[in-house]
């Protein structure tokens, strides 16, 4: 099982929707774990663990992408 970070911006049109907490586990299979979170009437911000076969965390990146969500993997920085 992989785990990936990422930083999603959601557009005001797709706030309403159960993208992350339900549609991501129920399409593609992964466990989304929603880390923090702020929310408008415009805009949603959300950083999200999402957990699973690797193939499968891409496919649920590339659906978020496709819905019109900007999604940014977020990564741990240089070691040292």
């Amino acid at each position: 099982m992989a785990l990936h970070k990422y930083f999603c911006t959601f557009p005001q049109e797709l706030i309403s929707e159960p993208i992350i907490s339900h549609t991501l586990g129920e399409k593609f299979g992964v466990v989304p774990n929603i880390r923090a979170a702020s929310i408008t009437d415009t805009m949603a911000l959300v950083a999200v663990e999402i957990e699973g076969e690797e193939a499968a965390i891409q496919l649920s990146v590339a659906y978020l992408k496709e819905r019109g969500v900007s999604v940014e993997e977020l990564t741990d920085g240089p070691k040292g």
